[in-house]
């Protein structure tokens, strides 16, 4: 409190804040404005009005009331606390830390600013930073919830999901109605890749709080990796419903749509992707308008690439229709693919690096991304029918050069296990000891289509005891038109779902892919082939792990190929 009130002013602060803690928020801000109106300098009266009027969203008239109480009173350590969160919600995280700082100089046993310091950097991504802040903040107020379900965030942005799961936990402990614990709950055991478990916490989040559209998403997404793909669907449909916003679930929904091979609307719904944050390549503002299939009267169309280098090359298929419309085509594509781009397609100009604005002799009259490419061209299966194989064209001189340095009389069979995609790359990926099967047959000799350091290849060949070549004159990450010569020198590739798996299809090398149990969008359901492309073959995992059934049915289907096809 400030030095000195009046009795008759504590009396009516006390009343004030009565109303206060009762939520009757007009009837505290009456009382405090009649204290000001008494004595305007009453700082513990600019406070809390400062309070009121930020709990009613006034966030800059209580910042100004916090301030003229901080101007007032300089040690009131709740004042500076408080307009920390002032701002804090305003987004002025860097002020809010400094203030939460010097509140702890004068409040240093104060769990509340302990815990917002932990909050505002974690907000910051300051996750290592900000735990001992938690830690402190519940050694002084052990039986915080908030505090308990912040310090798990913290902890599991940092990979100790077990450690967050066990504030998580506590924090139910404290707060059984605590819906917010329990959907965490529900992610960290996503990421433990307990998905049972996963469906459960979602659900309890869900009893306790039937309008949480976050936990109807996350729950879509782990019936979808269970393979539950209409169930799914209801989830991000009720998700949806809730937000219909949430560009998130809608990404989410139209994955799960062309995952069934519901193409009309699926790529109708694919255009969400813009605005998720799950999708890793960022928008381009261009002021020319968005291509849609029509013959330009003038200038020229542009597409450029987005997502990853085997996207890329997948959505590179559909260039051939895009030629047909007659339009002048450039095609701004990673800079590794633009010699097999322009040695594959002529009559486009294969470029790099055309963002908005950029290279505007190019009298660009509209655009499109090559992902929206399939909303005009691939609108059913009948529509994949056009897909031509091969429609990538490797240098044959190196071609020939190189399978000249391979052949020994035997086929040829290139082999991928790994890939480092973060997200996905631990369901996709395969240790190579695990394909030792593999190399019992005798008519093959197998060669590295695998990308990373060579001496770490060796090394993980000899392992396996794995007769592999590994080229160290060939580095795909580098060279992308050289591997493609590489791969168009196989006789067969077996790989995992990699850009390997893309390259082949497109130059129309046989291929083999081993997928796992929740297998990407591109890849459908329960099919063997790829409407993608004609020359590949799908090996699923018929249960989540399971890559011995996987590698069991590659290894029966070699031993039935018959050279030279298969």
């Amino acid at each position: 409190m400030s030095p000195g009130p009046s009795p008759s002013i504590a009396g009516m602060i006390e009343e004030a804040l009565e109303c206060h803690r009762a939520g009757r928020l007009a009837d505290a801000e009456r009382i405090y404005r009649q204290v000001l109106a008494i004595n305007p300098r009453h700082a513990d009266g600019l406070h809390l009005l400062g309070m009121v009027a930020y709990q009613e969203g006034r966030l800059d008239e209580a910042a100004g009331l916090i301030r003229q109480a901080i101007a007032i009173h300089k040690q009131g350590g709740a004042y500076y606390a408080n307009l920390g969160t002032v701002l804090h919600a305003q987004g002025k995280t860097r002020e809010a830390e400094l203030l939460y700082r010097h509140a702890l100089t004068l409040k240093p046993d104060s769990a509340e600013v302990h815990a917002n310091l932990g909050n505002i950097l974690q907000f910051q991504g300051a996750f290592a930073e900000c735990i001992p802040y938690y830690e402190r903040a519940l050694a002084l107020k052990p039986d915080s919830a908030e505090t308990h379900n912040n310090m798990a965030n913290a902890l599991q942005e940092q990979g100790s999901i077990n450690a967050a799961k066990a504030h998580y936990e506590r924090a139910l402990d404290l707060r059984p109605d605590y819906a917010e614990a329990c959907y965490n709950l529900g992610n960290a055991s996503h990421d433990q890749d307990k998905l049972e478990e996963a469906v459960a916490f979602y659900q309890r989040a869900l009893a306790l709080m039937p309008e949480y559209p976050e936990a109807f998403y996350n729950l879509g997404n782990v019936l979808r990796e269970q393979g539950k793909v209409d169930e799914a669907l209801v989830q991000f449909g009720k998700a949806l419903a809730l937000r219909p916003d949430y560009a998130q679930a809608g990404f989410g929904e139209a994955l799960a749509q062309l995952l069934q091979g519901s193409f009309s609307v699926g790529w109708r719904n694919f255009e969400r992707r813009w605005q998720s944050i799950d999708h890793d390549t960022p928008g381009r503002a261009y002021t020319q308008p968005a291509w849609t299939g029509e013959k330009l009267a003038t200038g020229g169309l542009l597409v450029w690439a987005e997502q990853g280098v085997g996207d890329e090359i997948m959505f590179a298929g559909l260039i051939p229709e895009v030629i047909q419309t007659g339009n002048r085509c450039i095609l701004d594509c990673d800079p590794r693919l633009r010699p097999l781009f322009a040695r594959s397609f002529p009559d486009v100009l294969a470029v790099s690096g055309c963002g908005p604005g950029l290279q505007p002799e190019l009298n660009i009259a509209s655009h499109m991304p090559t992902g929206s490419l399939p909303g005009l061209f691939r609108t059913s299966d009948e529509a994949f029918a056009a897909t031509k194989s091969p429609y990538l064209f490797a240098d044959p001189a190196a071609t020939e050069r190189l399978r000249a340095r391979y052949s020994d009389g035997k086929r040829l069979v290139g082999l991928a296990w790994h890939t480092k995609n973060c997200k996905t790359g631990r369901f996709r990926s395969i240790d190579l000891a695990r394909l030792r099967s593999l190399f019992a047959n005798s008519d093959l000799s197998w060669v590295s289509l695998q990308y990373g350091d060579h001496d770490d290849l060796q090394s993980q060949a000899a392992a396996a005891n794995a007769p592999l070549l590994i080229d160290r004159g060939v580095d795909q990450l580098t060279d992308m038109d050289l591997f493609a010569a590489q791969v168009a020198a196989m006789d067969l590739v077996i790989t995992i779902d990699n850009s390997t798996a893309h390259l082949a299809g497109a130059l129309g090398v046989p291929v083999w892919v081993l997928l796992p149990f929740a297998p990407d969008w591109r890849w459908l359901l329960d099919r063997e082939d790829s409407p993608w492309y004609p020359t590949m073959r799908l090996f699923r995992q018929p249960k989540p792990g399971d890559w011995q059934s996987a590698v069991g049915r590659v290894n029966r289907a070699l031993a039935d190929s018959v050279p030279p096809g298969c």
